[in-house]
């Protein structure tokens, strides 16, 4: 198999992953590696509570009640502003690469991204004792600055950096200053012009946008588009394979799948999770008229460590690997509480081809075991609601409603997840070995000469 990756599949995902516009997102990701790793700490110590109670106790005991404000305030000025960081982050680099300075880039992709962000929100306020909600302007939802409208940022700051670099190479829109202008001030004026236009542009292109949509806005439309295929999924395992496959589609290429997918997947989950539970209240046995894919279904038996099950390439990592074992450290606390961003754009896991193939195909494999084995009677449906920072095998068992079989389950697709991984950790082992021989190999003849 890794030969066959290797002559066939390795050369294509050599040429994709060099494409300039892939390496300034992945880049640019790999560059919030600290934003994305205080973040999920955050998040990890404020929902720790929910799955272990005696741990919430202690913090209320130490803290107060408002010990989850510091957390709180870490996830906002993280998360909740990530396409921002993204935007700014992958013009600056794409600009580089085409030697430019990348400064007045990602100024001009930030303001181009803003120009298509909704300037009205619906705003509640009491007055007299009475809620009143209207239209108010100046505000914006943070679900066009988060994740969620990460697909967005990523599409608007390449073409606005495009748009921009380009025009910065047209001689009679560069503005010359006098020799003596500082050479800061002289740089900035000198793409002025081109930066006006990109801005000017993206702003008309928006106007027009919501001109031929009825007032929507390219985030909302977008999105639309993305889930509208699934808008009449079942419970079904065909859905629940395409369901996989887009959520980690979506984040192979840096996009969060689950944001993404969570306007269908929320209420489809919340209402077989609500019907599981009236089922299992009236104490009906018969196993067969329970949905599968009901509430916390894949947080409990496929994202066994995040998205990708992540958590069994970890420990194939940390079986089979010499060279990584500061990302096992990075890695494994939080993903034992399923968060995994420090592995997916970490090691990264985002936009690699080697990585990419079983962080797809792996969750595929999970769900078609775990909704046959629940299908069949196998394993206990899902009848209880749980965080989804519980732990894997642990959140199988609870899942289930104290089921053992949820946790052998769980633990079955564990196994199965690092089986699948190892191959690849022992590839890339491989590949970088190879590297460190040809580089020492140049360097020594660099020397020799």
């Amino acid at each position: 198999m890794m030969e066959f990756i290797e002559k066939y599949i390795l050369p294509g995902a050599v040429k994709f992953g060099n494409n300039r516009h892939l390496l300034a997102i992945r880049d640019a990701l790999i560059g919030m590696i600290s934003i994305t790793m205080i973040g999920s700490f955050a998040v990890l110590f404020n929902n720790l509570g929910a799955a272990i109670p005696p741990y919430q106790k202690m913090m209320v005991w130490i803290f107060g009640d408002t010990w989850t404000t510091l957390g709180g305030d870490i996830w906002w000025g993280t998360f909740a502003f990530m396409t921002v960081f993204a935007v700014v982050g992958i013009a600056y680099k794409l600009a580089r690469s085409y030697d430019d300075d990348g400064f007045e880039a990602m100024l001009v992709a930030l303001a181009s991204f803003f120009v298509l962000v909704p300037q009205v929100a619906k705003v509640t306020l009491t007055i007299a004792d009475k809620p009143e909600t209207g239209d108010a302007w100046g505000f914006i939802s943070n679900t066009y600055l988060n994740s969620t409208a990460l697909f967005t940022g990523i599409a608007v700051s390449l073409l606005a950096t495009e748009v921009f670099v380009r025009l910065a190479r047209v001689r009679f829109l560069i503005i010359k200053l006098p020799d003596g202008v500082p050479p800061a001030v002289a740089r900035a004026f000198a793409k002025l012009v081109p930066g006006m236009i990109t801005i000017f542009v993206f702003g008309l292109a928006g106007l027009l946008f919501r001109k031929a949509t009825n007032g929507m806005y390219l985030n909302d439309w977008l999105n639309q588009v993305l889930v509208a295929p699934l808008t009449n999924a079942a419970d079904s395992l065909p859905f629940a394979i395409l369901l996989a496959f887009f959520i980690h589609a979506f984040w192979a290429i840096g996009l969060h799948g689950p944001n993404i997918l969570g306007g269908i997947t929320t209420p489809l989950f919340t209402q077989l999770g609500n019907k599981n539970i009236d089922l299992a209240a009236a104490g009906v046995d018969d196993l067969s008229k329970y949905a599968v894919m009901a509430g916390p279904y894949f947080d409990a038996f496929v994202f066994l460590g995040g998205s990708g099950a992540t958590l069994g390439l970890l420990i194939a990592l940390l079986a089979a690997s010499k060279k990584r074992k500061q990302i096992v450290a990075l890695g494994m606390p939080p993903g034992i509480f399923q968060i995994n961003e420090p592995v997916l754009f970490g090691l990264p896991i985002v936009l690699n081809p080697i990585w990419l193939i079983p962080f797809i195909s792996t969750p595929i494999v999970l769900t078609i075991t775990s909704y046959l084995a629940i299908d069949i009677g196998l394993v206990h449906p899902v009848v209880t609601n749980i965080p989804w920072v519980t732990p894997p095998i642990i959140g199988g068992y609870l899942a289930t409603g104290a089921h053992l079989s949820g946790a052998v389950m769980a633990g079955i697709n564990l196994v199965i997840s690092i089986a699948i991984y190892l191959p690849f950790v022992i590839m890339q082992e491989r590949i970088d070995t190879k590297k460190i021989k040809e580089q020492t190999a140049a360097d020594n003849n660099n020397l020799s000469v």
